[in-house]
């Protein structure tokens, strides 16, 4: 389903969700006409009951509405118990999700305490060795066979269910039948909601969740097209994993949920930062308050405005100088705009104008809008242009009077973010008073990295942290930004573990994985070339590969 983007549905401003069947997690709903939850991870392992108890409380304290824990083992799931006890004899009855992903054991075991689990279907029956050739009913089937306790044990239990699909983990299977696409994430999470359904248990949620922002959002709009075809409504949770942290890892969690909260998708979401798991959760407000003016929007049963693009593609225009064409989105001023500038106001555009744009090949079109406008406006100027088969390049600027830094950084990621991601706009233009033009440009080139439109500085593609984590990770992130932060268009993923080290740095240059106690894996994309190196010789060693592979020459420190 590749349509070009100036065909997507226009997004009405105000946002109307799509209506999914409510979920109960514990004692706090999920979906239907429920405020949009807001979740995080603990980072603490989870037999140190007291660490976990208390980072927990500090979650809750922030603001946060279901807390999740690593599940590795029969004896953590066990360990549950002790915490939930633990949290209810200080005043907390917050619901605790159990983070399961190879042990089909261990979701069973923590069925029977957490409020919900959350399992992968790219890796749950990782066990089982269902080769890339097997037929559909022999996956389906096998698929059942493990799930039918987990299932049988949730119904009697009260226990929701997450089955999240995690781009870089897809099975063997799903990516020999679809490919590392789209698709492919929304059949491996619909292959087990197929069964659930057949069961006639439904207190289920679905994820889509990439550290690629696109994968992130294409997947996502593609689960609501098929359960909608398929007649589900389940409640869809939302998170762009391995964001990173600092202004970065905030660009890239605005632009993935940002734009599919405008777009009627989410009912629950995560910020998954390199940083305290508490330092998510204003996060996560000001996503909210910036895609939907709060925890709350309108519900209708009517089809969402769903976005209907799954796969890049760039909205084709005449190059002019160094905009449009080719070339890559460009940060724009008064002064850095070729050819024949036509600035106006989008709502002042007329049908004539449209037809002098057309004819004008050395025409530039500064398409100006306010933020409390611009989306539904530039959605719907875009429409124009492709109706008239208009190949004028299109700086988008938008203004944003009176916006302090974080409330500048989620309205601008998701303003601009939200249409790069599909492939219009040639330029970005922000225009904030009060703010000075190095602030502005450091997070105009944010928002073209955090859309995976231009790379200008290293992108790093870091893991939150949890209870399987096996060193420091915002240490040695931070390690790794000094040493490695100079260079441009490397992807290096510091990932904490082999749970979703490997996967979920599918598309990264580089990784830093833990491989255990005090040892660190090193990749080259997907391929593991030197295991278990000392962590205190990692960092130099990391250096040495990307020399070797000629990516550290030509670079200025």
């Amino acid at each position: 389903m590749n349509m070009n983007p100036c065909h997507s549905n226009d997004v009405p401003s105000s946002p109307v969700r799509f209506r999914t069947r409510v979920v109960m997690v514990g004692d706090v709903p999920m979906g239907g006409d429920h405020p949009v939850r807001i979740q995080s991870m603990t980072t603490t392992p989870t037999m140190d009951t007291l660490r976990t108890v208390e980072q927990a409380v500090r979650l809750i304290q922030a603001g946060c509405e279901y807390v999740r824990i690593t599940t590795r083992n029969v004896k953590e799931a066990e360990n549950l118990t002790i915490i939930k006890d633990e949290l209810k004899k200080r005043g907390f009855n917050i619901p605790l999700i159990a983070d399961v992903h190879f042990n089909p054991a261990v979701a069973e075991t923590a069925a029977r305490i957490a409020e919900k689990v959350r399992i992968n279907p790219g890796n749950y029956l990782s066990g089982e060795k269902i080769q890339p050739d097997a037929s559909t009913e022999t996956v389906r089937q096998r698929i059942r066979e493990q799930l039918m306790p987990l299932i049988t044990l949730c119904k009697d239990h009260g226990t929701a269910l997450r089955i999240g699909s995690n781009h870089g983990s897809l099975s063997e299977w799903v990516l020999a039948r679809y490919g590392d696409t789209p698709e492919g994430m929304v059949e491996s999470a619909l292959e087990f909601a197929r069964i659930c359904l057949g069961e006639n248990f439904d207190n289920i949620v679905i994820s889509m969740k990439s550290s690629n922002t696109r994968m992130m959002v294409y997947s996502s709009r593609l689960l609501v097209q098929r359960m909608l075809e398929e007649g589900m409504d389940y409640p869809v949770h939302l998170g762009v994993t391995e964001a990173g942290a600092g202004e970065d890892g905030r660009i890239k969690s605005a632009i993935g949920i940002g734009t599919l909260l405008r777009e009627g998708i989410g009912d629950t979401i995560r910020v998954s930062l390199t940083e305290e798991p508490e330092m998510e959760i204003p996060v996560a407000g000001m996503i909210l308050q910036s895609a939907i003016g709060g925890q709350r929007s309108a519900v209708s049963d009517r089809q969402s405005a769903v976005g209907s693009i799954i796969d890049y593609q760039r909205r084709i225009t005449h190059q002019v100088g160094e905009i449009g064409g080719t070339k890559v989105p460009v940060v724009a001023t008064d002064e850095s705009i070729p050819g024949q500038v036509i600035a106006v106001r989008v709502s002042s555009l007329t049908d004539e104008m449209l037809t002098t744009l057309k004819h004008n090949p050395d025409a530039v079109l500064v398409a100006e809008s306010e933020f409390d406008t611009c989306h539904s406006e530039l959605r719907t100027l875009f429409r124009k242009l492709n109706d008239r088969h208009c190949l004028t390049p299109v700086v988008i600027k938008i203004s944003y009077p009176r916006m302090d830094p974080h409330q500048l950084l989620g309205r601008s990621s998701i303003d601009f973010g939200s249409l790069l991601i599909d492939g219009l706009g040639d330029g970005i233009w922000i225009d904030a008073p009060g703010h000075s033009l190095e602030s502005i440009n450091h997070l105009s080139y944010g928002i073209l990295q955090g859309s995976r439109c231009r790379f200008t500085r290293t992108e790093f593609i870091a893991c939150p942290s949890c209870g399987r984590t096996l060193f420091n990770i915002q240490e040695t992130l931070q390690r790794v930004k000094e040493r490695m932060g100079h260079l441009k268009n490397i992807k290096i993923a510091v990932m904490g573990c082999i749970v979703n080290g490997p996967g979920e740095m599918a598309d990264a240059d580089y990784g830093y994985v833990g491989a255990g106690p005090g040892k660190v894996s090193l990749y080259k994309a997907k391929t593991i070339v030197r295991k278990n190196v000392d962590e205190k010789d990692a960092l130099n060693a990391l250096e040495e590969l990307m020399r070797l592979n000629g990516d550290w020459e030509g670079y200025d420190e």
